[in-house]
């Protein structure tokens, strides 16, 4: 049985930001939704939120989480005291206590079950998580025997110049038996440089005490300023493109492509360069999405392209094409075998199977049938200036260049609309519509004039 309790109280006045730091986005997740993502498989009996500086708006972004409970920390002294904090909500637990921060968000789900089986195997009181860093600044160290028994953790601020060579660090995360802990917390003390309350002297006051050292030292890289976000960004990418390559996704230049973890592809997908991927996006086999494009929260279905284009909230299904240069937004629908060609936008529009918006149009708030032609201009004029109105197009039906249907209106199946038409009232099946004024032509106007 393990509770995990997440530290997530702090400011974070190095980010500078009047956003909490475990609200900072990574990836498509906070950093603090990450961790707690990173402890689902553990199944924990309890998610504990250790919550401090605007701690109402963290937990307003946390609400789409039941299952986690918050804990305040109405004043910031240290971890220590961060975790004594917990003292009454965990009366009676006499199981395990792991301890995460929520602004370090690349640790593996792998390397917590580690920490985790060591811990209980062991039947230690305590086990901390450590690693080895090439350059170790700004982290405390950790002293331990031959057997990985831990002897002493100094505080960098505490440290002496030569304890300062070891490059053996305290990650900040630890697995506690509660029991053992629960007894040093109310004796812990401030004496030292910041006067805050340590929880490794909480280490230091249980035996025995293990380090498990983390074999990629990058997953335990905190965040406390916008550099070391943009570093950690850079680490997850490189996990999430290798990861997809290796299933079967081809990335044509990954430098140069962005993806979420939160989106899905399939085997056969190409990805373009200065391609985006952003939110809950599932792209099909056989799509080649890009160059120089931005898709988010969308579904795109097998067989697509989509070149130089922005896709949000929205679905193409099977074989349809889109760009360059078009623009779906507000949950448009873009049936099977679809074209929808250069400065095309649609909005809250659903488009038949085998329709073509070729060119230079808007569609809003429209609903297609099948193989409907728009032609070049063609605008639905959805917008009396108070609320939006709908256009429904039956299928076959044909629009020409530069036509403006005014909403809300019907046009049946198989009507075409002459070019230079502005419609205003519903059209029946298989009609011509003519709405525009007949041509004048004056000889010899400008001679005259002149």
């Amino acid at each position: 049985m393990v509770v995990v309790a997440i530290l997530a109280a702090g400011r974070g006045t190095r980010m500078k930001s009047n956003l909490p730091k475990v609200l900072h986005s990574l990836g498509g997740r906070s950093l603090v939704e990450r961790v707690i993502e990173s402890v689902k498989p553990l199944a924990p009996s309890r998610q504990m939120l250790i919550v401090g500086y605007q701690g109402e708006e963290v937990k307003t972004a946390m609400q789409s989480l039941p299952h986690l409970e918050f804990v305040e920390q109405t004043v910031q002294l240290g971890t220590g005291h961060a975790i004594q904090q917990l003292l009454p909500h965990l009366q009676g637990y006499s199981g395990d206590v792991l301890v995460l921060n929520g602004d370090v968000p690349l640790l593996r789900t792998e390397t917590l079950n580690n920490l985790l089986q060591t811990h209980q195997e062991k039947q230690n009181a305590a086990t901390i998580l450590t690693a080895y860093l090439p350059d170790p600044q700004g982290y405390g160290r950790v002293f331990c025997n031959g057997e990985n028994v831990v002897q002493q953790i100094v505080e960098e601020k505490d440290c002496t110049a030569a304890q300062r060579q070891n490059r053996r660090i305290n990650a900040g995360v630890y697995c506690f038996r509660w029991q053992d802990l629960a007894q040093v917390l109310p004796l812990l003390q401030a004496n030292n440089a910041q006067q805050e309350y340590y929880l490794t002297d909480a280490v230091t006051q249980v035996t025995p005490v293990m380090a498990v050292d983390v074999a990629d030292y990058q997953e335990i890289l905190g965040i406390n300023d916008r550099l070391q976000l943009a570093t950690a960004y850079e680490i997850l990418q490189q996990r999430i493109k290798e990861a997809w390559m290796r299933a079967g996704v081809t990335l044509i230049d990954p430098a140069s492509i962005t993806i979420d973890e939160t989106v899905q592809l399939n085997p056969d997908v190409i990805i373009e360069p200065q391609t985006h991927l952003r939110g809950n996006t599932v792209i099909e086999s056989g799509c080649r999405i890009g160059p120089g494009s931005l898709i988010e929260n969308s579904h795109i279905s097998e067989n697509t392209t989509i070149q130089f284009s922005v896709v949000t909230d929205s679905t193409i299904k099977d074989g349809s094409r889109v760009g360059p240069y078009a623009h779906l937004r507000g949950h448009a629908e873009v049936g099977a075998g679809c074209r929808i060609g250069n400065f095309v936008e649609l909005k809250n529009t659903q488009l038949g199977d085998r329709t073509n918006v070729a060119h230079l149009s808007y569609l809003g708030d429209t609903t297609t049938g099948t193989k409907v032609n728009i032609g070049a201009g063609t605008i639905t004029a959805n917008y009396d200036g108070v609320k939006k109105h709908p256009t429904k197009i039956g299928d076959r039906t044909k629009t020409g260049s530069n036509s403006v249907l005014v909403a809300p209106i019907t046009l049946g199946d198989d009507v075409y609309v002459a070019a230079g038409s502005t419609v205003t009232e519903d059209v029946p099946d298989n009609s011509l519509v003519i709405a525009r004024q007949r041509q004048v032509v004056k000889e010899g106007w400008k001679s005259k004039q002149s």
